[in-house]
């Protein structure tokens, strides 16, 4: 019996239908600059009491399913089903690659990989989803049509051992934003409802110096169940191919698809940590600069009680003029802050390097007064001077205190306990193993292992 062109399809359909049901996927991390961020595990989470916060947006999708064309309008099509906000995000740099591990994707499941962007103003965490405008960054459809059903971006991904390389555009202005990273199977699209969708997301924080601010669509607009990239027989002869969503942003870059190694583990950062940081930060430079100013408070009246013995000592050898003294003042005045500043940039050190405020808490005290020195002064008179501004030196060394704990508040401290959701093990892993009261050590994968309350 010769078979139809219908007839093929129709049996391909079948065979991949019955293959659908339990063969579908997710993202299990992504790794920026080599550090690991875990996404969503939707396999362990949601029969957790209290998950971990990672970057990946939350969804009780655990028959790894997919959003049909007719959601399309629906909020799932956003971020998956029911998805949640992350609670955290990972910091990236403009032009900076993003690898998106999925777990094995079926080669049976053609389609083209796409990726989007959206910026969520101040905070991932909180936004309303449905507000969220995303313009895309990214997507690769059919590659090569030599063979039915062809060769697709799905198929870059699975030799890619099922990850996906994406650039974040180079110019794009700093802030918060929601990536999201979708596969579109195609091979049950010749029915009008039959295209799956698989969306991911997660939270970003972008950093750089650029300005582009593209327009976006709202996720419940990006795509028609009729549109010709979504609708269609991919088991017949295709000569082009027509990729479904908004059209690619100038200022995109495409990227040849390549692994990329894990060389660190991160953990997800969430709005409370940056505001403790910045809260730290402004504690230490405050710290260091009332450091700084108690110490030119014992600098100024060390000084001044040295000049003082300095003049008498002066006036009873050489009778020298009164501004004599008072340059040795001004000049031991001005040695103090020096030493005071840099107590106090010690400090600031041991924090997040950002405090530079605390710099300047001398600068006030900077002023020379060596144009009141008499330039026809005896000798012996110079080797007075020399002798008071020595003994102020000392005294003021004496009296500016050392950098103390306090003043660098922040830093990480050695322990052997890992606090809650840090990480305790894993390959290649070399800190603390054990945790703190309270939770104990989880192995979610060979290389990834996290404190987490005990139940």
């Amino acid at each position: 019996m010769q078979l139809t062109t219908t007839t093929t399809t129709a049996l391909w359909t079948a065979l991949l239908s019955a293959a659908s049901v339990a063969a579908h996927g997710h993202v299990t991390n992504i790794v920026i600059n080599g550090v690991y961020y875990e996404g969503f595990d939707i396999d362990v989470f949601p029969y957790e009491d209290d998950p971990p916060v990672v970057v990946g947006w939350t969804t009780p999708n655990t028959g790894n399913g997919y959003i049909p064309p007719s959601e399309y309008a629906e909020p799932n099509i956003i971020c998956h089903e029911n998805a949640t906000n992350a609670k955290g995000y990972a910091v990236v740099g403009a032009g900076d690659k993003i690898n998106i591990q999925w777990t094995a994707w079926p080669d049976s499941h053609h389609g083209p990989v796409l990726d989007y962007l959206a910026n969520c103003g101040d905070d991932c965490s909180t936004v309303d989803k449905t507000t969220l405008e995303f313009f895309r960054i990214d997507g690769v459809g059919l590659v090569n049509d030599t063979d039915v059903p062809g060769y697709w971006g799905d198929d870059e991904l699975i030799d890619n051992d099922s990850s996906w390389l994406v650039e974040i555009p180079p110019e794009l202005a700093a802030g918060n934003y929601v990536l999201r990273h979708e596969i579109i199977a195609l091979h049950s699209a010749e029915e009008l409802d039959g295209a799956q969708n698989y969306p991911q997301c997660f939270n970003l924080k972008v950093t750089g110096t650029g300005t582009l601010s593209p327009t976006g669509t709202l996720g419940t607009e990006l795509y028609q169940s009729t549109d010709p990239g979504l609708y269609i027989d991919i088991y017949s002869t295709l000569t082009t191919y027509e990729m479904p969503g908004p059209t690619l942003i100038s200022g995109a870059v495409s990227v040849s698809q390549s692994s990329s190694s894990i060389t660190s583990y991160g953990n997800a950062t969430t709005a409370d940590d940056s505001s403790a940081t910045a809260a730290a930060a402004a504690t230490t430079a405050a710290a260091a600069v009332s450091t700084t100013a108690a110490a030119v408070a014992a600098a100024d009246t060390a000084a001044a009680d040295t000049s003082a013995a300095a003049a008498a000592s002066v006036v009873s050898i050489t009778a020298a003029p009164t501004t004599f003294v008072t340059a040795t003042v001004a000049s031991t005045s001005a040695a103090a802050p020096a030493s005071s500043s840099a107590a106090g940039d010690d400090g600031d050190d041991g924090d997040d390097g950002d405090d530079s405020d605390c710099d300047d808490g001398d600068d006030d005290d900077d002023d020379d007064d060596d144009d009141d020195d008499d330039d026809d002064d005896s000798g012996d008179s110079s080797a007075d001077s020399y002798v008071a501004s020595s003994t102020a030196a000392a005294a003021v060394a004496a009296t500016t205190p050392a950098p103390t704990t306090a003043a660098v508040a922040g830093s990480s401290s050695s322990s052997d306990t890992q606090s809650m959701y840090g990480q305790c093990g894993g390959v290649n892993w070399s800190g603390a193993t054990a945790c703190a009261s309270g939770a104990s050590c989880y192995s979610y994968n060979a290389y990834y292992y996290q404190c987490i309350a005990t139940s």
